[in-house]
Protein backbone atom coordinates (compact mmCIF):
# COMPACT_ATOMS: atom_id res chain seq x y z
CA UNK A 1 0.00 0.00 0.00
CA UNK A 2 1.11 3.68 -0.90
CA UNK A 3 1.18 5.61 1.75
CA UNK A 4 1.66 9.94 2.20
CA UNK A 5 4.00 10.72 5.12
CA UNK A 6 6.02 12.58 6.85
CA UNK A 7 9.81 11.70 6.68
CA UNK A 8 11.97 13.82 9.29
CA UNK A 9 15.08 15.34 8.54
CA UNK A 10 16.78 18.15 10.65
CA UNK A 11 19.63 18.16 13.23
CA UNK A 12 18.66 16.96 16.74
CA UNK A 13 15.76 19.11 18.47
CA UNK A 14 15.35 20.83 15.26
CA UNK A 15 13.17 18.81 13.04
CA UNK A 16 12.15 19.36 9.22
CA UNK A 17 9.95 17.28 7.53
CA UNK A 18 9.71 16.10 4.04
CA UNK A 19 6.20 14.92 2.50
CA UNK A 20 6.96 12.06 0.15
CA UNK A 21 4.65 9.17 -1.04
CA UNK A 22 6.56 6.26 0.04
CA UNK A 23 5.32 2.38 0.24
CA UNK A 24 4.15 1.55 3.63
CA UNK A 25 6.18 -1.30 4.45
CA UNK A 26 9.51 0.83 3.78
CA UNK A 27 10.97 2.77 7.07
CA UNK A 28 10.34 6.62 7.98
CA UNK A 29 12.99 7.39 6.91
CA UNK A 30 13.62 5.06 4.26
CA UNK A 31 12.99 4.66 0.47
CA UNK A 32 10.44 7.07 -1.37
CA UNK A 33 8.39 7.31 -4.73
CA UNK A 34 8.20 10.57 -4.21
CA UNK A 35 8.84 13.92 -2.78
CA UNK A 36 5.44 15.98 -2.92
CA UNK A 37 6.73 18.96 0.01
CA UNK A 38 8.35 20.07 2.79
CA UNK A 39 7.50 20.93 6.28
CA UNK A 40 8.97 22.95 8.39
CA UNK A 41 7.76 23.36 12.08
CA UNK A 42 10.58 25.56 13.61
CA UNK A 43 10.29 28.23 10.71
CA UNK A 44 10.29 31.75 11.63
CA UNK A 45 7.72 34.47 11.13
CA UNK A 46 7.54 35.66 7.20
CA UNK A 47 9.73 32.07 6.12
CA UNK A 48 8.15 29.71 4.03
CA UNK A 49 7.07 26.60 6.78
CA UNK A 50 5.15 24.58 4.82
CA UNK A 51 4.79 23.98 0.60
CA UNK A 52 3.09 20.91 -0.84
CA UNK A 53 2.42 19.88 -4.60
CA UNK A 54 -1.57 19.77 -4.34
CA UNK A 55 -1.64 18.48 -7.87
CA UNK A 56 0.78 15.39 -7.19
CA UNK A 57 -0.92 14.70 -3.86
CA UNK A 58 -4.63 14.53 -5.54
CA UNK A 59 -2.68 12.64 -8.43
CA UNK A 60 -1.56 9.73 -5.69
CA UNK A 61 -4.69 9.87 -3.57
CA UNK A 62 -6.63 9.16 -6.50
CA UNK A 63 -4.35 6.44 -7.58
CA UNK A 64 -4.86 4.74 -3.74
CA UNK A 65 -2.46 6.37 -1.74
CA UNK A 66 -3.61 6.89 2.06
CA UNK A 67 -2.37 10.13 3.81
CA UNK A 68 -1.02 9.98 7.17
CA UNK A 69 -3.39 11.72 9.88
CA UNK A 70 -0.73 14.37 10.43
CA UNK A 71 -0.42 14.90 6.31
CA UNK A 72 -4.19 14.90 6.53
CA UNK A 73 -4.01 17.82 8.87
CA UNK A 74 -1.42 19.80 7.48
CA UNK A 75 -3.01 19.30 3.43
CA UNK A 76 -6.30 20.62 5.14
CA UNK A 77 -4.48 23.31 7.00
CA UNK A 78 -2.75 24.31 3.43
CA UNK A 79 -5.94 24.66 1.46
CA UNK A 80 -7.30 27.70 4.11
CA UNK A 81 -3.76 29.56 3.65
CA UNK A 82 -0.95 30.87 5.40
CA UNK A 83 -3.81 32.12 8.34
CA UNK A 84 -4.40 28.29 8.80
CA UNK A 85 -0.68 26.77 9.79
CA UNK A 86 -0.18 30.37 11.79
CA UNK A 87 -3.68 29.40 13.61
CA UNK A 88 -2.39 25.58 13.93
CA UNK A 89 0.82 26.62 15.93
CA UNK A 90 -1.00 29.11 18.18
CA UNK A 91 -3.20 25.94 19.20
CA UNK A 92 -0.43 23.77 19.52
CA UNK A 93 1.38 25.70 21.81
CA UNK A 94 -1.95 26.52 23.72
CA UNK A 95 -2.57 22.53 23.82
CA UNK A 96 1.49 22.05 24.91
CA UNK A 97 0.96 24.69 27.86
CA UNK A 98 -1.88 23.41 28.99
CA UNK A 99 -0.43 20.06 29.25
CA UNK A 100 2.32 21.71 31.43
CA UNK A 101 0.25 23.35 33.46
CA UNK A 102 -1.65 20.22 34.17
CA UNK A 103 1.47 18.64 35.12
CA UNK A 104 2.40 21.45 36.97
CA UNK A 105 -0.59 21.20 39.06
CA UNK A 106 -0.06 17.51 39.55
CA UNK A 107 2.86 17.44 40.75
CA UNK A 108 1.95 20.23 43.33
CA UNK A 109 -1.42 18.34 44.23
CA UNK A 110 1.36 15.19 45.09
CA UNK A 111 3.67 17.37 47.34
CA UNK A 112 1.20 18.92 49.50
CA UNK A 113 -0.37 15.42 50.56
CA UNK A 114 3.05 14.07 51.12
CA UNK A 115 3.07 16.81 53.36
CA UNK A 116 0.23 16.63 55.10
CA UNK A 117 0.86 12.72 55.38
CA UNK A 118 3.82 13.78 57.19
CA UNK A 119 2.15 15.72 58.95
CA UNK A 120 0.05 13.41 60.28
CA UNK A 121 2.52 11.00 61.09
CA UNK A 122 4.78 13.30 63.20
CA UNK A 123 1.90 14.45 64.65
CA UNK A 124 1.87 10.65 66.94
CA UNK A 125 5.36 10.78 66.92
CA UNK A 126 5.73 13.87 69.20
CA UNK A 127 2.70 13.00 71.31
CA UNK A 128 4.46 9.08 71.86
CA UNK A 129 7.69 10.83 73.74
CA UNK A 130 5.05 12.86 75.95
CA UNK A 131 3.60 9.56 77.24
CA UNK A 132 7.36 8.01 77.44
CA UNK A 133 8.46 10.95 79.66
CA UNK A 134 6.52 10.29 83.26
CA UNK A 135 8.15 6.89 82.62
CA UNK A 136 11.64 8.47 82.48
CA UNK A 137 10.84 10.17 85.81
CA UNK A 138 9.60 7.44 87.38
CA UNK A 139 12.98 5.44 86.68
CA UNK A 140 14.94 8.12 87.67
CA UNK A 141 14.52 7.79 91.39
CA UNK A 142 15.22 4.21 90.96
CA UNK A 143 18.44 4.98 89.72
CA UNK A 144 19.14 7.75 92.34
CA UNK A 145 18.92 5.10 95.06
CA UNK A 146 21.56 2.87 94.44
CA UNK A 147 23.93 6.30 93.84
CA UNK A 148 23.61 6.88 97.59
CA UNK A 149 24.08 3.21 98.54
CA UNK A 150 27.42 3.59 96.53
CA UNK A 151 28.41 6.75 98.59
CA UNK A 152 28.29 5.10 102.06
Amino acid sequence: MVVIRLSRGGSKKRPYFNVVVAESSKKRDGRFIERVGFYNPSAREGSEALRLESERIEYWQSNGAQLSETVNRIVKLNAKGPDGLVAMKKKDEAKALARKNKKAADKATKVEEALSSEEEAAAPKEEAPKEEAPKEEAAAPKEEAPKEADDK
